[in-house]
């Protein structure tokens, strides 16, 4: 399969539904290289249940389309695959040990997977020999992060695991779970990974940008990279990374081009079954982090009064009202610039409670 370009919309659980993707698609001229859904979880079902998963949703122009599960349990994340596989027909099915949210780590799935690596190799056992077995015989990708803490990075075992395993792609987030999103992704581990590595790896990590893309592929041989918050602070990186890769000059976007992909968010939200006050939430999530980006004469002020102006409206109308005063008002003169996004981090997590997660299998 050839993918181009070489990027991939990071799952992020909350953001990257199929309206979020049709965004970016949409931003992009079609050129998303890969999409995953968010991730679907296994373990809550007693019996796997398609409809009961709303992040399943994809269409058919999003292809390639893989679909991302995570779980703790061998044998209901091969179930899950299973059925996945057979009515869906995704692309690619991916594993995730990679999520950090105490909700998921915390019970043992995701980078909590980190912690156990022989239960993480026994569920891509069972997985890939289900995908195997399937009428449709799909690869197998796995995405994890570098390891728990800074004291058990073992992300060469898990390399070494997913190759024995039949894991044909790995996207490798060069942060530990206990980071969270905190400090800068370590690419030196990516790179040790890709130097090791049989199958195509991924690097995933503080990618905001044109430049960055380039220069971490050049730099660490990656196969391409994975690209998460970058995308909600410019959901057109995709596009310019494409226009790069095909020798187009840079297409400078606007502060008004940039508020008008508001409507067309709330649209492709509406479109998709969203209720006024749910899409109303989705624009604002939009909101706090693509103004960030704006400025008027190097200065942040006018990118604060526009941030606070649509972050405190009550209502869809109220919004689009304060945005068309925007965009006749102060937008006209300001910039957006992708290139102020310099800081996408959160907070670092410096502990977590545990549950039942070495409870039974």
């Amino acid at each position: 399969m050839e993918v181009f370009p070489n990027t991939i919309l990071s799952p992020m659980d909350g953001v990257t539904d199929a309206p979020f993707r049709r965004l970016c698609r949409v931003l992009s001229g079609n050129r998303m290289g890969l999409l995953v859904s968010e991730f679907v979880p296994t373990d809550g079902d007693a019996v796997f249940c398609l409809d009961g998963h709303k992040q399943l949703k994809f269409f058919p122009e999003e292809r390639p389309f893989g679909v991302q599960i995570f779980g703790r349990f061998p044998d209901k994340m091969a179930v899950a695959a299973q059925k996945i596989a057979e009515a869906l027909r995704p692309d690619f099915i991916e594993v995730n040990a990679g999520c950090p949210a105490p909700k998921v780590a915390g019970k043992g799935s995701g980078s909590g997977l980190l912690r156990d690596l022989p239960r993480l190799q026994e569920i891509l056992h069972e997985v890939r020999g289900t995908l195997d077995s399937c009428s449709v015989n799909l690869p197998l990708t796995l995405k994890c992060r570098i390891g728990w803490d800074s004291d058990s990075i073992n992300v060469m075992e898990t390399l070494r695991i997913a190759e024995g395993e039949g894991v044909e792609m790995l996207t490798v987030h060069g942060r530990t779970r206990l980071q969270g999103y905190n400090g800068l992704a370590d690419w030196d581990w990516i790179g040790k990974v890709v130097a090791a590595a049989k199958i195509p790896v991924i690097g995933n990590g503080d990618v905001n940008s044109v430049e960055v893309a380039r220069e971490r592929i050049e730099t660490y041989g990656v196969a391409g990279v994975s690209i998460g918050r970058g995308a909600m602070h410019n959901p057109w990186i995709f596009g310019q990374i494409a226009d790069a890769w095909e020798g187009k000059p840079a297409h400078e976007i606007t502060a008004v081009e940039a508020l008008d992909v508001f409507p067309l968010y709330y649209k492709f939200k509406l479109e998709d079954g969203s209720t006024e006050l749910g899409a109303l939430g989705r624009l604002k999530q939009l909101a706090a982090r693509l103004c960030k980006g704006f400025c008027l004469d190097g200065s942040d002020d006018a990118a604060m009064q526009v941030r606070q102006a649509l972050l405190t409206a009550q209502t869809a109308g109220e919004f689009f009202d304060r945005l068309q005063t925007l965009r006749e008002g102060v937008a006209r003169d300001m910039h957006y610039d992708p290139g102020r996004l310099v800081n996408l981090n959160g907070a670092k997590e410096t502990e977590l409670r545990f549950g039942d997660q070495f409870l039974g299998r």
